[in-house]
């Protein structure tokens, strides 16, 4: 029985009770982050380990590798990528953004990584919060649609699944939710035209992840991942996503409670899969007593999502690849 919950491990190797964790709950997926990587081989090793614990082949693993000062590989084993704000530098910005996605996609394939939560398709705000910053493609959401469609397709292109984020839209909080609840006072219309135009556009992706906000307009009681007026009436119905949705780390401040009865509350309110990240192994028993079989139209998303990166790769020329993505950009967008 697989349980619909990913969550985190502790260090670069597993340890005997996370390996034994792992064979009794039989999480759906696991998230990397810095703390868990050190090389490729031993990365090889890792992804390989937990997939022998929960005995499935197919079992994903996720990573945040956006490119900027969010990627959980970097030098000097792999390559620095460029912020999202970045791509609209280049000559041809979407292609910009394909290249990028693509060479973020083989990295990850070759040690066993098989989703990206990327690419973030909040809509910039010169009043929101820094944490999302240069991380947003643009201030236009229908440049946002453009370039984040043309990481997902790069992404794809090279097996990798896209999880869009941070549905309904993060860009006007003035908030970090990593540290506390932002509320956004926004009117539904507001919110219509610009935040949630972009997740709209790219309705058909796979996955998606939610944030932790409050929308006053439609709940002003419950932030998106704990509001089913939020995943009923704007996710589904006004969005039209019917892709997995799964929430950000229920270990932001952002929620409060207990972690079991956070992660009953997202998904009570209508989502797919529950995350925990940070590899607290009783947290994570937490989680995963809350969390349900993963089964139903959430079992018919996660088997859709994953189908739309199984296979090889398609063919890539990688240092063809390589020296386009650092022409296209001027040394200063790298960053």
């Amino acid at each position: 029985m697989t349980l619909a919950f990913v969550c985190g491990c502790a260090g670069p190797a597993l340890e005997a009770e996370e390996r034994a964790f792992f064979r009794d709950a039989s999480p759906w997926g696991l998230i990397l982050f810095k703390r868990n990587v050190v090389d490729r081989e031993q990365l090889r090793a890792l992804t390989g380990s937990f997939r022998d614990c929960v005995g499935r082949a197919d079992a994903p693993v996720f990573i945040d590798q956006e490119g900027g000062r969010v990627q959980r590989l970097g030098p000097p084993h792999w390559r620095a990528y460029p912020a999202a704000a970045r791509f609209e530098a280049a000559a041809d910005p979407p292609r910009a953004a394909w290249l990028a996605a693509r060479l973020i996609a083989h990295d990850l394939r070759e040690v066993g990584i098989t989703v990206d939560c990327a690419p973030v398709l909040d809509v910039a705000d010169a009043d929101g919060h820094a944490v999302i910053g240069s991380r947003a493609f643009s201030a236009a959401p229908e440049r946002v649609a453009t370039l984040g469609g043309a990481f997902c397709e790069g992404l794809l292109a090279g097996a990798v699944v896209p999880v869009i984020k941070h549905m309904p839209g993060h860009g006007r909080a003035k908030a970090d939710s990593h540290f506390e609840l932002p509320v956004i006072a926004a009117s539904r219309a507001q919110l219509v035209a610009r935040d949630f135009a972009p997740f709209a556009a790219l309705r058909d992706a796979p996955m998606a992840m939610t944030a932790h906000v409050v929308y006053s307009a439609i709940d002003p009681a419950s932030p998106a991942t704990t509001s089913p007026n939020v995943v009923a009436r704007v996710m589904r119905q006004a969005i039209g996503f019917d892709g997995l949705i799964l929430c950000d780390d229920l270990s932001m401040k952002a929620l409060a409670g207990p972690f079991g009865e956070r992660a009953r509350a997202a998904f009570a309110a209508g989502l797919d899969v529950a995350l925990h990240c940070t590899g607290h192994l009783g947290e994570a028993l937490a989680v995963a007593q809350a969390s349900p079989k993963l089964a139903g139209a959430s079992l018919r998303r996660a088997e859709a999502a994953l189908a739309r990166a199984a296979g090889r790769p398609q063919p890539l020329d990688l240092a063809a690849a390589r020296a386009e993505l650092d022409a296209a950009l001027p040394p200063d967008s790298m960053a």
